[in-house]
């Protein structure tokens, strides 16, 4: 058994997924291979991505791998980061000047700054935090890049060995420290009995640099300079990498 644990955003969903996608993700599994998807995406956006796809995938690696999710959506495995740490990171987001963070938990929910311009008049503000007892991931965004680096820099120091802020491009997840996709891929490696070796990642934006490094590895030539220079590989797409690894082994 092999395991592909691909990005969604930027790779896998990088230029929609056609019948040469569906097809190639469908022959690697018949193969007894795994394909897992591996995303910044929360639990809700789970059987969206399954249905706008059109795949079948073995496991869901939501929220940067803090949560691990079966084909049927059940949770399997889960990082979490209690209310007060919640309360108190929000607050600290938005001092910083974000206008919302969405909170990534059993549901998820966008909490609004008082100071927010575009802030619905029905939308959720700090007072709506008491619902949430832990949470999975929190997310932003900034409207600049160093904006957004800069706000990650401050809550990785403020917040050390409590949460772990990842950046990709404008957008900030926020996840339990300890936790990204390399971690998440471990994680799963541990509840499928699978091996180290087993693993071939893919992806395009600076998330993706821990499970790229971690493992064997290909850059998405979409991808972003630091994501190309750290691969062993680029490829133009999801199903020419599938051909790759299936014609590598004779199985294609």
């Amino acid at each position: 058994m092999r395991i592909i644990a691909s990005d969604y955003d930027g790779t896998l969903n990088y230029g929609g997924v056609d019948d040469a996608k569906r097809n190639a993700v469908e022959r690697w599994q018949k193969q007894g291979n795994l394909f897992v998807v591996v995303t910044g995406r929360d639990k809700q956006f789970c059987p969206e991505m399954q249905e706008k796809s059109g795949i079948m995938f073995d496991y869901y690696l939501a929220c940067n791998g803090a949560l691990i999710l079966n084909s049927r959506f059940e949770v399997l495995a889960q990082k979490q980061c209690g209310q007060n740490v919640l309360q108190n990171l929000i607050a600290e987001l938005f001092a910083l000047g974000c206008e919302w963070a969405t909170v990534c938990a059993d549901e998820t929910v966008r909490i609004w700054s008082d100071t927010a311009v575009a802030k619905p008049r029905d939308g959720k503000t700090v007072a709506d935090i008491g619902r949430f007892s832990y949470f999975n991931q929190v997310s932003t965004a900034l409207p600049t890049f160093e904006e957004s680096a800069r706000v990650a820099a401050v809550i990785a120091s403020r917040f050390s060995g409590i949460v772990n802020p990842l950046q990709n491009g404008t957008c900030l997840d926020i996840v339990p420290a300890g936790m990204d996709k390399a971690k998440g891929i471990e994680d799963l490696l541990t509840l499928c009995g699978a091996m180290h070796e087993d693993v071939v990642t893919v992806g395009d934006n600076v998330n993706d640099l821990a499970m790229l490094k971690a493992y064997r590895s290909y850059a998405m030539a979409n991808g972003v300079s630091e994501v190309i220079q750290i691969a062993d590989a680029t490829v133009e797409s999801v199903t020419e990498l599938i051909e790759l690894e299936m014609a590598a082994t004779g199985a294609f």
